[in-house]
């Protein structure tokens, strides 16, 4: 379990609460139901109105991702591309099939089954990259959402603050409750702000890097599986290969490359 993002949304939100009760506030001073609702209630509704249901109910499952998901280990990806294609030099292209079942990322599992069923090359990375242009959709999907979410946030904080103002001005005739109440009317800018600031940027943020990663992943992948259809020696693969990891990492890959990468930098 990842939960970096939950830890940074606290320190964050626990910050700004000790920096208000440091200028002599009180928690309990930001507690305003009606602002609440009416930030994200009306955010809610505002995104809602822009996606499908269908398109709003992948934010579970991006909200799962975010914490539950398995950290993509690229060199090991390497190594297993390169005991494929040592086994496909070595025992043919159909052999591989006997492997499907070891392959646990149904992307590389799909294409080594291409491969096997003798799909031509330029069909197999064009069918591969469809799989990856879909990936990415479903991932903007859900980046968008907080991402639209983080938008509307600040300006249903206005609304809010502009609805309490309005209820402010319509009694005057109390001027001792002018001040709580103007008070209370400016913390659903306070809610918007923050909760755009503090919880849906980041968290669209933090689905992105996640995106990137695993399209990294893919990326490496479909490299390695037309190298491997074409037949080319496993120790330039993995040459090829770690050609998208970051300096040290080619150095702990073992390769001279990442070595001499790594020592200049």
């Amino acid at each position: 379990m990842d939960i970096a993002t939950l830890i940074g949304i606290t320190v964050g939100i626990a910050c700004l609460l000790l920096g208000f009760v440091l200028e002599g506030g009180t928690v309990a001073q930001l507690l305003a139901p009606s602002s609440f609702i009416i930030i994200f209630g009306g955010t809610l509704g505002a995104t809602m109105a822009g996606f499908s249901f269908h398109e709003i109910a992948v934010v579970p499952k991006a909200l799962r991702v975010i914490f539950f998901h398995r950290p993509i280990d690229e060199r090991a990806l390497i190594e297993q591309l390169v005991s494929l294609a040592e086994k496909a030099r070595r025992e043919g292209l159909l052999y591989l099939e006997n492997y499907l079942k070891e392959i646990e990322s149904p992307f590389l599992r799909k294409g080594i089954q291409l491969v096997v069923d003798g799909t031509e090359p330029e069909l197999v990375k064009s069918i591969m990259e469809t799989e990856l242009y879909a990936m990415q959709e479903r991932h903007r999907i859900a980046q968008e959402i907080f991402n639209q979410a983080g938008g509307y946030a600040p300006t249903m904080g206005i609304i809010g603050t502009v609805m309490g103002l309005i209820h402010v001005l319509s009694h005057l005739s109390s001027p001792e409750a002018l001040g709580p109440a103007i008070a209370m009317a400016f913390t659903a800018t306070l809610y918007g702000v923050s909760s755009a600031n503090l919880i849906f940027y980041p968290i669209a943020a933090r689905l992105k890097n996640l995106s990137a990663k695993e399209e990294l992943a893919h990326r490496i992948m479909l490299e390695g599986l037309l190298a491997l259809q074409a037949g080319n020696n496993p120790i330039l693969i993995r040459e090829r290969l770690t050609a998208f990891l970051s300096p040290k990492y080619r150095k702990q890959a073992g390769t001279e490359e990442g070595e001499e990468a790594y020592e200049a930098s």
